[in-house]
């Protein structure tokens, strides 16, 4: 055999995961290390299961993760655009989009059906997950009782562009008059990650709390979801934390 007839022999080789150094391939790292320790690249590369070659599971997995920046921007790519990446396919990329909304699912179920909403915290709990898939700006109302338990699951009243998503204070209030609510709760998230509000949010804020006032139903907070932006931060912002709008007035 020539050489690079040997040099093509070897690097077809290596896409396969038998080829891989033992403690590097990730079933058997799961199994030594168990599930909760081994590196979100290793569980992305069981779900992936096959490389190609030049190109083993593990690396593709590790490029999908650095091309999405992150597990969120991964569940939040489009499913066709996960098929055309290296190594994956239409078959695979549905594997991995179906494994992140069980994800996804499992945390909706450990909320309660009727959660008291107290703080920005608990809000956030609420929503984290579907926000987290989103590429777009969303916009919800919760409505909540006497005692600020929420009456039915959070209610979108509009699905925006990247920047930017329109709520009109007949569409929130809307809702809340037909379920007959005692509070609502406004929130919405942004895909940069950034949760400080903008000065429009601080505007329809305003607004919104205006309009509350005039029907009767007090809008409690405006709990704005993305991304920590560093160690220790929340994911989310709240304008009545933060002093921007005066809800109390």
């Amino acid at each position: 055999m020539s050489g690079e007839g040997n040099q093509a022999a070897v690097e077809k080789r290596l896409y396969r995961v038998c080829d891989m150094p033992e403690r590097s391939r990730p079933r058997e790292e799961m199994d030594r290390r168990g599930v909760q320790n081994i590196s979100d690249a290793a569980l992305l590369a069981i779900l992936i299961r096959t490389g190609r070659p030049g190109l083993n599971v593990v690396e593709i997995a590790e490029r999908l993760i650095h091309d999405h920046r992150s597990l969120t921007g991964l569940a939040q790519a489009p499913l066709d655009a996960l098929a055309k990446a290296p190594g994956m396919g239409r078959v695979k990329a549905q594997v991995v989009k179906a494994a992140l909304e069980l994800g996804r699912r499992l945390t909706e179920e450990s909320i309660p059906t009727r959660p008291a909403l107290r703080s920005p915290a608990q809000v956030a709990s609420v929503l984290r997950e579907e926000a987290r898939g989103l590429d777009r700006e969303c916009f919800w109302v919760l409505l909540l009782d006497v005692k600020n338990r929420l009456v039915k699951a959070p209610v979108e009243v509009s699905h925006g562009l990247l920047d930017t998503c329109p709520a009109h204070p007949r569409e929130v209030f809307r809702e809340a008059i037909l379920a007959a609510c005692a509070n609502v709760i406004l929130a919405h998230n942004h895909p940069s990650g950034d949760p400080a509000p903008s000065a429009e949010d601080v505007r329809l804020t305003k607004q919104l709390v205006a309009a509350g006032r005039m029907v009767g139903i007090p809008v409690l907070d405006h709990v704005i979801l993305g991304r920590a932006q560093s160690l220790g931060a929340e994911d989310y912002a709240s304008l009545r934390e933060s002093g921007a709008v005066n809800f109390n007035e």
